[in-house]
């Protein structure tokens, strides 16, 4: 079941629109930041789902546009074998797809976390990394959210 806190006003939430915009730059920041770990060369896919959620952020680009660029993020995953790839590339899906459900931005977290397991690095420090980008307007939702979630990746 969905988290209510995390559904948009003008869907009948109490998520303001400021604050989805701010979940899913965060979302960005997490994925961008495990986005080394998929090597040198990265799949176009991912690069352009990147920008077209940057772009939604400032208000140039549709849900939908975010959507199909989810699906392509998501896409580079399921073509992937390597265990790290893939969750930076459903880092990357999740994090564009903040456009169409807030609580998406918190996949992009988890799966950012799981590429750093799955790279052999301190989940602790990539969680407190994650931690520092959040601004204050959305500390506690996040948190709060977050911990529900951990258990079902299994972070």
């Amino acid at each position: 079941m969905r988290d209510k806190r995390f559904i948009a006003e003008h869907r009948g939430g109490t998520l303001k629109k400021e604050q989805h915009r701010q979940l899913m730059q965060w979302g960005c920041d997490c994925a961008e930041h495990v986005l080394y770990f998929s090597g040198k060369e990265v799949d176009i896919r991912i690069m352009y789902a990147i920008t077209v959620a940057k772009e939604w952020i400032k208000g140039n680009a549709s849900v939908g546009e975010a959507r199909d660029a989810s699906l392509g993020a998501h896409s580079v995953a399921r073509e992937s074998s390597n265990p790290t790839s893939i969750a930076v590339a459903r880092s990357v899906g999740h994090a564009v797809a903040t456009a169409h459900m807030a609580d998406h931005s918190l996949g992009a977290a988890l799966y950012a976390l799981k590429a750093v397991k799955n790279a052999g690095k301190s989940i602790e420090n990539e969680k407190n990394w994650q931690n520092d980008q959040l601004p204050a307007e959305i500390v506690e939702l996040v948190k709060t959210a977050r911990k529900k979630k951990e258990k079902a990746l299994k972070i």
